[in-house]
């Protein structure tokens, strides 16, 4: 006789809610008008190391949690940011986890969705504009651009393991390249698009402080971008586009009114 698998309970249902947060480039204007309503009805948001002071004033009922992850400081682990998240839905509290730019692209948003519906959380994803899109539009370079490119490969900079297989196998000039978290890996990328047959003189980028009023802008070529002292600025977080749309970036206004 054939015994029929028993199934597993689900897990009891918290009486809190957690929403995981897209806070888009960083100039709180771009948030959603769903950002917005979370961040006011929270009780405890849990941020990024580069999320705005203003974009945390709009939650001024919350209690405000940094859950940075940034190099030269011992970060919070995945499995405790999570936990945090768990015990405070399981004391019912709203729950904001502010994320950079959107939640799905980069920022572990499909982690923690699935580990906090395991849990019994609910949990919701309220998307945010991708800095991946956002700092290149800002910067006035389109990442398509008809007879140019069709195609936008976008890739973490963190780590070689985490982009190398991808760009070495990308046959050049075949799309734009957006890569995030990838200042200090640059001169490894220029080098690494190089030896895979990418011109020296492929237009290049650097977005830093994408939307906010310090926002700053490099262009040049993949051939100086490999050269540490062809590029001016501080090594902090900042987005790198390489391509031939880079060439046709139209200096663009904010209108703040």
């Amino acid at each position: 006789m054939t015994r029929t698998p028993e199934r597993q309970a689900p897990p009891r249902r918290l009486p809190g809610r957690v929403s995981l947060v897209g806070a888009g480039p960083g100039d709180p204007d771009l948030l959603t008008g769903r950002a917005v309503a979370r961040l006011g009805a929270a009780e405890l948001v849990l941020y990024d190391g580069l999320t705005s002071r203003r974009a945390l004033a709009l939650a001024p009922g919350a209690a405000h949690v940094s859950v940075a992850r940034r190099v030269g400081r011992k970060p919070l682990t995945q499995d405790r940011v999570i936990a945090m998240m768990v015990d405070a839905a399981r004391r019912g509290l709203r729950v904001v986890r502010l994320k950079s730019g959107d939640p799905g692209l980069l920022g572990r948003g499909g982690e923690e969705a699935q580990a906090l519906v395991r849990a019994g959380v609910r949990v919701e994803v309220v998307p945010g504009l991708s800095t991946a899109l956002a700092a290149p539009a800002l910067a006035g370079i389109p990442v398509t651009h008809r007879g140019l490119s069709a195609a936008v490969v976008g890739v973490s900079g963190h780590a070689a393991e985490g982009y190398g297989a991808i760009l070495d196998r990308l046959t050049p000039g075949s799309a734009t390249i957006v890569v995030l978290m990838g200042l200090g890996q640059r001169t490894s990328i220029a080098r690494r698009l190089r030896r895979a047959g990418w011109p020296a003189m492929t237009p290049a980028a650097i977005i830093v402080d994408a939307s906010r009023a310090r926002q700053r802008v490099w262009s040049g070529t993949l051939g100086a971008l490999g050269r540490r002292d062809g590029v001016t600025g501080r090594e902090q977080p900042g987005v790198i586009v390489i391509g031939d749309v880079v060439a046709v970036r139209t200096p663009l206004e904010v209108f703040r009114s």
